[in-house]
């Protein structure tokens, strides 16, 4: 699945082993913050220098 936002690139969500977001893993889901809600990956997404623009 492809999801995309309005801040940003299109995300690629895979959910067939675990949920990977653009090939990161989700470490930890759902934790609440008071602004939000975090989700804790295996690894740095850096957007693309086109997303840059």
């Amino acid at each position: 699945m492809v999801s995309s936002n309005e801040t940003g690139p299109e995300l690629r969500i895979d959910s067939s082993n675990g949920v990977k977001i653009n090939g990161a893993s989700v470490m930890k889901a759902d934790i609440e913050a008071s602004n939000g809600v975090i989700h804790v990956i295996d690894t740095v997404l850096i957007p693309s220098a086109e997303a840059a623009e």
